[in-house]
């Protein structure tokens, strides 16, 4: 008997990930572009054409291929600064910055930051919006700051601990975390 041989060998893999990850980042895209004050037909594009062409890149240890949270708060303040039509030339400069760079090869002097900064600031991201989230499991309308979503957690428990709605709510995010923490 032959062994086949495929020129894609793990194409069925490759397909199932894609989809996880168009799956996860497409709805971020239209959240980041909402957050920021842009239409949401703006994240649609910019998901599919950012995918598309981070797709056709070879890939590097530094290269970010989808929407990012963190990056809500810089579109937001582009969007309030400087108005919406700005923006696209602001991301235009942005990324040919970042192909010039890359032809300087100096990708390697953002390798020199220092790993706590950057878990650091992730953490802290990760924070917020996990304390954004728990106010929506609670059904509760959550602060606009992220100091003031940390800071209000506790009265936020004390309300929902209050409800049966609330607490019917909780158990049902309660749950949902069970369950992704158990599924393989």
């Amino acid at each position: 008997m032959r062994a086949r041989v495929h020129r894609f060998p793990h194409l069925r893999q490759d397909v199932a990930a894609s989809l996880v990850v168009f799956l996860v980042a497409l709805p971020l895209c239209v959240g980041v572009a909402v957050a920021s004050g842009a239409p949401a037909e703006l994240g649609l594009v910019t998901g599919i054409v950012g995918g598309l062409v981070t797709g056709l890149l070879p890939g590097s240890s530094l290269q970010v291929s989808g929407p990012a949270a963190g990056l809500t708060v810089l579109v937001y303040q582009a969007v309030d600064s400087y108005g919406l039509p700005a923006l696209g030339v602001i991301v235009l400069a942005a990324g040919l910055l970042q192909l010039a760079m890359g032809a300087l090869r100096l990708g390697r002097w953002f390798r020199a930051m220092s790993l706590s900064v950057i878990e650091g600031m992730l953490a802290g991201i990760g924070l917020v919006l996990i304390a954004g989230q728990l106010y929506s499991a609670a059904g509760l309308t959550a602060p606009a700051g992220g100091v003031d979503k940390l800071l209000g957690l506790p009265g936020a428990a004390a309300d929902a601990l209050a409800g049966r709605e609330t607490l019917a709510s909780l158990a049902v995010g309660a749950g949902t975390v069970v369950v992704m923490v158990l599924w393989r």
